[in-house]
């Protein structure tokens, strides 16, 4: 297994299955390491299904956080409409592993892809902001066996934003087109609002809420306009993990899953940081934050060794970006285990100051002890930029407990 930093020199695939019964200490992995803590994992998945159910929304959550196929069968599991993945490479992904609904949230407009995607029509949803866009699938499915015509969402952005129609009345041309489409079919509206605030200040809010409000008034003007088919199920779809409470109070009411209104409707949130939540920047944006319902508990964690000491007040040790993500936030030194100990104590005081390849520099307060040898624990922000670096991370009963246990490795798919 030496493909995998994660494991101990040495072990080969038979250690690595063992590990559920084994339960080795944590202490014994070598570093740098990223874990993944189960007690966490397993609070998120049910504290985000039961948010749900209580908010009325379905879930699609977004499966480019983990590319990991055992956690997003968990989130199947608990109740998750489908996983939604962001390149045509994630998508086939998730089409190979067997996923019963798989929302593309991008334009999706190489022909190469379209027709090697075309025989998974039936449980693909992609998304359209340009009449283009619309164009080049319209022209690259012609012809082909297909299971039913490719649903596609029209996506409404917003000046400033990311991608998306900028105005309405453009939105409402795509979506002509869209219906007009021989192979296409008007499956409803998407968005993200994340891109347009990234706090949790009054004028913040007012902004997302008044977005997801041109969103809903968007589904229904394809509805008074008679550009769904008849009969054909619609989604309204947005969220990511920082105003999925919006999306609820706006959009919800426009769920009908019995189609008692005239159509089966269904509301989507896209979250997909939840399921590990973190440390850093979700820790503070986090809606749970804002409107209660629970709490999430981060699950990953870095471990990095002290390697060197060479002045008072700094330490470096043998972790740095190519292990620890640094874009939402620098690691955060939360506790230390000394050379030889079985578990840590606090590291107050501590703070990164910059990071390298493979060092991170972590500066100390006066009254810390810290030896080379001794492993540090940190806090990681960002989890999409985390897993991303790892092909398999260390599973631990607890990140937090006295002596956490190694109790399996998952593995991830990144490309």
């Amino acid at each position: 297994m030496r493909e995998y930093k994660a494991v101990p020199l040495g072990y080969a695939a038979a250690d690595v299955a063992a590990l559920g019964d084994a339960r080795p200490a944590l202490r014994d992995f070598p570093t740098p390491l990223v874990t993944l803590s189960e007690s966490a994992v397993a609070h998120n998945l049910a504290t985000m299904a039961e948010w749900c159910r209580t908010a009325g929304v379905g879930l699609a959550p977004h499966g480019k956080t983990t590319m990991s196929r055992e956690l997003w069968q968990r989130q199947l599991d608990a109740g998750a409409w489908g996983i939604t993945v962001a390149t045509p490479w994630q998508a086939s992904v998730a089409l190979g592993w067997g996923v019963p609904r798989v929302l593309l949230a991008n334009a999706l407009v190489q022909p190469a892809a379209l027709r090697a995607l075309a025989p998974d029509t039936d449980r693909l949803t992609v998304w359209a902001d340009s009449l283009r866009g619309v164009e080049i699938m319209t022209e690259s499915l012609a012809g082909l066996d297909l299971p039913e015509p490719l649903a596609v969402l029209v996506e409404l952005g917003a000046p400033g934003g990311r991608t998306g129609a900028r105005t309405a009345d453009e939105a409402v041309a795509i979506a002509r087109a869209v219906a007009a489409s021989p192979v296409l079919r008007l499956a409803g509206v998407a968005g993200y609002e994340g891109a347009l605030a990234h706090d949790g200040r009054p004028e913040s809010l007012a902004t997302v809420r008044g977005y997801l409000q041109a969103l809903g008034e968007l589904h229904d003007g394809f509805e008074a306009e008679g550009l769904y088919a008849a009969g054909a199920p619609a989604i309204i779809t947005a969220g990511g993990s920082a105003y999925f409470d919006l999306v609820a109070e706006v959009l919800a009411p426009r769920r009908d899953l019995d189609g008692s209104g005239g159509r089966v409707v269904d509301v989507l949130l896209r979250s997909g940081a939840y399921i590990t939540h973190d440390d850093g920047f979700y820790s503070v944006i986090t809606p749970l934050g804002r409107v209660g319902g629970g709490e999430f508990r981060s699950a990953i964690h870095g471990w990095a060794t002290v390697v060197s000491r060479p002045e008072p007040g700094l330490a470096l040790v043998d972790a740095g970006k190519r292990d620890f993500p640094y874009d939402e936030g620098m690691p955060v030194p939360q506790a230390i285990r000394a050379l030889g100990a079985a578990s840590g104590i606090p590291l107050d005081g501590a703070v990164v100051t910059a990071m390298n390849d493979q060092h991170t520099f972590v500066r100390l307060p006066s009254h810390a002890r810290v030896e080379v040898g001794d492993v540090i624990r940190f806090g990681l922000s960002h989890p999409c930029t985390t897993f991303d670096k790892w092909r398999a991370l260390a599973v631990v009963d607890d990140a937090l407990a006295a002596e956490p246990h190694v109790t399996g490795l998952l593995e991830t798919a990144f490309g």
